[in-house]
């Protein structure tokens, strides 16, 4: 536990830094394949910092995002036994690697969308992805997708509520993304009968 608040206390500290956008870009490209701590620590105080440029922020995140998820891709393609086991299992996803097949047997695709939205842990989802050989093309856009929604979901709420929403960010973060997904996922639902 010291080690992760150690982690995420560096992780704040480049938000002082001249080089945060640099950071960040980093941060969200580590984080999608092997890194623990998610990049949206740093864009929030980036963003409070300048939230004028919340969404140029987003982007940024995004850019990394997507490009490290590229990565993750490439380790459950290539390197599952080599590292990507170790990656899965580092963050307790081992034992339940079975149930994320089942889940890309069955969703395809919008899992990746959705492990790009929310809180659960992106990086175990991009090295499955590689490991089922998921089309990569679907799976960059679904990742861009996913992971563009969420950053600019948070630049979002810094862009035109300030700085004072930081705080309530940080408290309600997971469930605030969890009940947009929820509500995405009703809406394509609703789309897809009506049509």
């Amino acid at each position: 536990m010291q080690i992760m608040r150690r982690l995420y206390d560096w992780v704040l500290s480049w938000s002082e830094s001249p080089y945060g956008s640099w950071a960040l870009f980093m941060l969200a490209f580590a984080e999608s394949s092997f890194f623990p701590i998610p990049p949206d620590v740093l864009l929030i105080a980036l963003a409070v910092g300048a939230h004028k440029k919340a969404f140029r922020f987003a982007l940024i995140c995004t850019a990394g995002s997507v490009l490290g998820g590229m990565l993750g891709y490439l380790i459950g393609w290539q390197f599952m036994a080599l590292i990507g086991e170790r990656i899965v299992a580092l963050f307790g996803f081992a034992d339940k690697f079975t149930q994320v097949e089942a889940l890309y047997n069955t969703w395809d695709a919008w899992v990746v969308f959705i492990a790009g939205f929310t809180p659960i842990p992106y990086k175990v989802f991009t090295i499955a992805a590689g490991l089922f050989n998921l089309n990569f093309p679907i799976f960059v856009l679904a990742s861009a997708l996913g992971r563009a929604g969420r950053f600019c979901l948070v630049a979002g709420m810094i862009y035109f509520f300030g700085p004072a929403i930081k705080a309530f960010i940080d408290r309600y973060f997971n469930l605030l993304v969890t009940v947009f997904t929820l509500l995405l996922i009703g809406g394509f639902v609703l789309i897809a009968r009506v049509m």
